[in-house]
């Protein structure tokens, strides 16, 4: 049956693609943005591509007005709107719990207090609410690593340990129920949004998913911010033929899914029953080093850049992380099928084919530097 699907941030790099595919199949959609400058520039080219195909509304998930206007005759939300990046979330942070949590929690209050047809509620949440990801010790077994200190790091040491002897350890992949430990306030504000969000819907007999997206990447996403995304941020820096500065080692790795998977998975969850609810990785379970984008980058673009493994680190960051897949591939039977390599060409050819953004990334730095959270 076809639904009537609202997506907040819908005019961004999710919520374009999720537009788009739901439409094609047939779904009515209804947009809420506020086309943060941030995120879009001075134009959004992803509300431009589709903006005739779909209901439009400009405003923000802080104004329960601009809710109200999308709400009637809406069987789901899928809520994106979100202000992200882990290391600007660490000194704007009363924007982020406006943005984050607040604009959650009137959704919610609007769906506990006035009638709607709303069925299910699905939020994005992310893989930053778990900080640092799941490891086994050859002594403890599986462990959960607290922060890693700053003195270890200032001499090079990068690597977790063990919270309780202290040794190495060897990653494991992370499952949802794996300890919550978020290690920014990006991270608090996504664990507040899906907790209240599972909460609220299930007082309410609303059906809820929360989708722990890895680092989403692929054609679309913004060139233009600096605070998030580092295929971006290199890509702009290579265009500019700039030094590519790689934090610590360049041995800290993540869970890269591409653009396309992630639809594939949100769309299943709009499409299965109502009595399917909680928590589900999304990403393609598989770590990629920083090193390793860097090469592939360079590779893709076919050019050669100054790359400097600089040591140097930021207050909040995780060394590793990537997602166990099973819960989502047995409820869903959703399987990534796009490798980091084929999005990657995907990705460059797509950046080609873009206006060069002016080169933000030194101003973010000094932004971290000025606040003591970049050593």
């Amino acid at each position: 049956m076809n639904k009537r699907v609202l997506i907040t941030g819908g005019a961004g790099f999710i919520g374009s693609n999720l537009a788009l595919r739901l439409i094609n199949k047939g779904h009515s959609v209804i947009v809420l943005d506020n086309l943060s400058p941030q995120i879009h520039g001075d134009n959004s080219e992803l509300l431009a591509s589709i903006v005739n195909d779909y209901e439009f509304v400009l405003g923000d998930v802080r104004n329960r007005t601009d809710w109200r206007k999308c709400l009637e005759g809406v069987d789901v939300v899928v809520h994106l709107a979100a202000e992200t990046g882990t290391g600007q979330s660490m000194y704007e942070i009363e924007k982020y719990i406006d943005v984050n949590v607040k604009g959650t929690a009137i959704l919610l209050d609007i769906l506990a207090n006035e009638k709607h047809d709303i069925q299910k509620v699905i939020v994005a949440s992310s893989r930053s609410i778990y900080g640092e990801g799941k490891y086994t010790c050859s002594i403890h077994g599986e462990v959960y690593p607290d922060a890693r200190r700053d003195a270890d790091m200032k001499v090079g040491d990068f690597e977790v340990k063990g919270p309780v002897c202290n040794s190495n350890l060897d990653l494991l992949p992370t499952d949802e129920k794996s300890k919550i430990h978020p290690s920014s306030i990006y991270g608090i504000t996504k664990q507040n949004q899906e907790q209240m969000v599972l909460t609220a819907c299930q007082s309410l007999g609303i059906s809820a998913l929360a989708f722990r997206y890895q680092n989403v990447f692929g054609p679309g996403q913004s060139l233009s911010n600096p605070y998030t995304g580092i295929l971006s941020i290199f890509s702009t820096r290579i265009l500019h033929k700039k030094e590519i500065a790689v934090f610590e080692d360049g041995l800290q790795s993540r869970d890269f899914v591409f653009i396309d998977d992630v639809v594939t998975a949100t769309v299943l969850g709009i499409e299965s029953s109502n009595k399917v609810n909680g928590v589900f990785n999304v990403g393609s379970g598989v770590p990629q080093s920083v090193n390793h984008v860097v090469d592939q980058l360079l590779k893709a673009f076919n050019r050669s850049v100054p790359v400097n493994i600089n040591a140097k680190y930021r207050l909040g960051d995780i060394r590793h992380n990537y997602a166990d897949l099973t819960k989502v591939q047995s409820t869903f039977g959703f399987q990534p099928s796009v490798s980091f390599e084929d999005g990657i060409h995907q990705f460059v050819k797509w950046v080609l084919t873009q206006e060069l953004e002016v080169d933000k990334y030194d101003k973010s730095i000094q932004e971290m530097k000025d606040r003591g959270l970049y050593k």
